[in-house]
């Protein structure tokens, strides 16, 4: 799957995903992973049997389907620019073009916020309480308040922090790109661009752009302002070292 990768910035915690141990105590805790899409999926108790050998043929789908339009169209994976889609394109692809096209960014920035939104969509017909995670991108959908906790790398912002998020902004992505954890792509050094966006592929996909902005702890304003200048973003916090900026409904809680 040539250029899968290539563009996927979000924090790639393969080796170690110690942090959804901590995710809502009140629902179950499931995973898939298929390829390298490795969901875990958090809904009501007793629902995921019903939903999981379909959820399962959905994923594969989906995958299918990009894989082969990006056999295709070498230039869908590998170009780090907006880019247009032929007419034929899947449409997991043209909702990737269109997300990072709005960020500026090309459409494999949007390929893990993508996998969530679609499989928290699928599992909404089982569970109005969801919680879909993807490589450290999130979908949130419900009426319950969430706090998402903040990996930043060695900032000391990092694991003491958490973004609180009320129920009138769910159905909601959250996602986060890092300069400095992990292998995949950034061009600077943020220690977490996190975004707030309705749209997850949209978050994703505004994360790398946001990313991308800060070359020093000097830049965290001006990637938290470019991301304020993206079409349906709601919110950023741009972390690098000891500096950090917030626009938007970010409310930031302190955690041990």
């Amino acid at each position: 799957m040539s250029g899968w990768r290539r563009q996927v910035r979000h924090l790639n915690m393969e080796e170690k995903r110690v942090y959804r141990s901590r995710f809502g105590k009140s629902l179950e805790t499931h995973t898939l992973k298929i390829g390298e899409t490795d969901l875990a999926l958090c809904l009501k108790p007793a629902v995921y049997q019903q939903a999981e050998a379909g959820l399962k043929n959905y994923i594969i789908e989906l995958r299918t389907k990009l894989q082969a339009y990006i056999a295709s169209d070498n230039q869908f994976a590998s170009t780090h620019q907006p880019y247009q889609v032929s007419d034929d394109a899947p449409e997991i692809a043209q909702a990737m073009a269109k997300a990072a096209s709005l960020a500026g960014v090309g459409p494999m920035a949007a390929v893990a916020g993508a996998f969530a939104y679609y499989a928290g969509e699928y599992l909404r017909q089982f569970s109005d309480e969801l919680i879909v995670e993807n490589g450290g991108d999130i979908y949130l959908v419900g009426q319950t308040p969430r706090l998402v906790g903040v990996f930043a790398g060695k900032s000391p912002f990092s694991d003491k922090i958490a973004i609180k998020i009320p129920p009138r902004l769910l159905p909601m992505g959250v996602c986060t790109s890092s300069g400095t954890v992990g292998h995949s792509f950034s061009y600077g050094i943020a220690d977490a661009a996190v975004i707030l966006a309705p749209s997850p592929l949209l978050a994703d996909a505004a994360a790398t752009a946001a990313g991308n902005v800060v070359k020093s702890d000097k830049d965290v304003k001006e990637a938290a302002d470019l991301a304020a200048g993206i079409e349906g973003v709601c919110g950023a916090l741009i972390i690098c070292g000891k500096r950090m900026a917030a626009w938007g409904e970010i409310e930031i809680e302190a955690i041990s």
